[in-house]
């Protein structure tokens, strides 16, 4: 088969799942956003329940497999049923996921902000949530950007997980492909990999920007 053949035959299929992949990709980093920042919150509480409940979440989460994370969203609710579809449920068990890693991000942010900067906002009457939305998180996340970046590189590549629970992306067709003898192993990885390189390297490049432009320099 050649190259022609091969697109004639899975060009419509290849759209779909890059759609897919880029979909999950981007719903679940929102996800993990809005985890990691109430988790590490949780995290750096004067509240002594949140913070056993928030090291505890992210213990769980960094300390389980990702395959792991995946069946039990899927096939362990499913059996005590609560049976939700496969796309959403890879979108939040890959978000929360990731947000246990998001969580561990901002808090090394967290403690790299100046003691100072906390005090001051104390000192003109703010309340811990205010101290965290306007002060501490805004800086925090400015000296993490490269490591959120990371994450995000991450989450992309560990959207092909989400093939085990019936989720056709990207990885999923490549499975499919490798079984017709007349595609070529080396025709499918190629591809495969220039899908995933064609995101994520100019997503790389824009968090270095990101991360030239709006590092706190010290």
């Amino acid at each position: 088969m050649d190259w022609s053949a091969f697109f004639d035959q899975y060009g419509d299929q290849l759209v779909e799942v890059t759609w897919t992949t880029v979909r999950l990709a981007l719903i679940s980093f929102a996800i993990s956003i809005i985890v990691g920042i109430i988790i590490v919150s949780f995290r750096v509480s004067p509240v002594p329940p949140l913070v056993r409940f928030a090291s505890g979440f992210v213990s769980v989460f960094r300390n389980t497999p990702l395959l792991v994370v995946f069946f039990l969203s899927f096939f362990g609710l499913g059996e005590l049923g609560l049976i939700y579809p496969p796309f959403r449920t890879a979108a939040v068990a890959l978000g929360l996921y990731t947000g246990a890693y998001m969580a561990e991000a901002l808090r090394s942010g967290i403690n790299a902000v100046p003691q100072g900067q906390a005090e001051a906002g104390r000192a003109i009457g703010l309340n811990f949530l205010q101290l965290l939305t306007n002060i501490v998180i805004p800086q925090a996340t400015r000296t993490v950007i490269g490591p959120i970046g990371n994450l995000f590189v991450a989450n992309f590549k560990n959207t092909a997980v989400a093939l085990t629970i019936s989720v056709f992306e990207v990885t999923a067709l490549s499975q499919r492909m490798f079984n017709n003898a007349a595609v070529g192993v080396w025709r499918v990885l190629i591809v495969v990999a220039t899908i995933y390189l064609v995101f994520l390297l100019p997503m790389g490049f824009v968090f270095r920007r990101l991360e030239s432009r709006f590092a706190i320099k010290r």
